[in-house]
């Protein structure tokens, strides 16, 4: 966790942040913790300002800090990367570009061969209300290895790379996963418990 110190007031009353995303499966993730923690969540449909950087974590709080500008609430920002240690680090925090493009399938057909199948996905999830003097961020992380093939099974939980990405510990595929699992392992349920273990303590 990183951010600047904020002002000594925090003027809002019970627990309930906003999520800004796109993404219905990420929000589901996010709420189904966020709610089983006493804290309410309302999902936010804005296209924020996604800057081109290395860095999740400059992604998010620039993302945040945009959305923030034009909501005028409490609300967090999630950015996320898959880094394959055979790919000296691709496709990184570029990852949905990369599904968008080549998708799962082409992914595999750069790994072909590879016997090094080492991966990591990381979340960085970006908060920031009236009071933020700067965003704060929460980090999460999931170890594991790129599967030799798709597989998605009967898990509802997945989406984009999930159904070829094993996490360390488990023998299912994010994508084969139902929520419950997938929140176990991954790597934003860890950035959401972070941030909600934080948030708790303000209200």
């Amino acid at each position: 966790m990183r951010g600047n110190r904020r002002k000594e007031k925090f003027p809002l009353k019970g627990r309930v942040v906003f999520f800004a995303t796109g993404n219905i499966h990420k929000f589901h993730e996010a709420a189904s913790i966020l709610t089983g923690l006493d804290i309410a969540v309302g999902m936010l449909r804005m296209k924020d300002t996604e800057i081109q950087s290395d860095s999740l974590m400059e992604i998010a709080q620039t993302s945040v800090r945009d959305v923030f500008k034009r909501c005028s609430l409490p609300v967090i920002v999630e950015d996320a990367g898959l880094l394959i240690d055979a790919l000296k680090g691709f496709p990184g925090p570029y990852a949905a570009y990369a599904y968008k493009t080549i998708g799962n399938k082409g992914l595999l057909k750069l790994m072909e061969n590879v016997k090094n199948r080492k991966a990591q996905f990381q979340s960085a999830i970006a908060y920031c209300d009236s009071q933020a003097e700067a965003p704060i961020v929460f980090k999460g992380e999931a170890n594991g290895e790129i599967t030799v093939a798709e597989r998605s099974g009967s898990g509802k939980s997945g989406f984009g790379f999930d159904p070829i990405f094993q996490p360390d510990g488990s023998a299912k595929t994010f994508a084969e996963m139902t929520l419950e699992e997938k929140n176990g392992f991954s790597h934003r349920a860890k950035a959401v418990r972070k941030f909600a273990e934080w948030y708790k303590k303000l209200q």
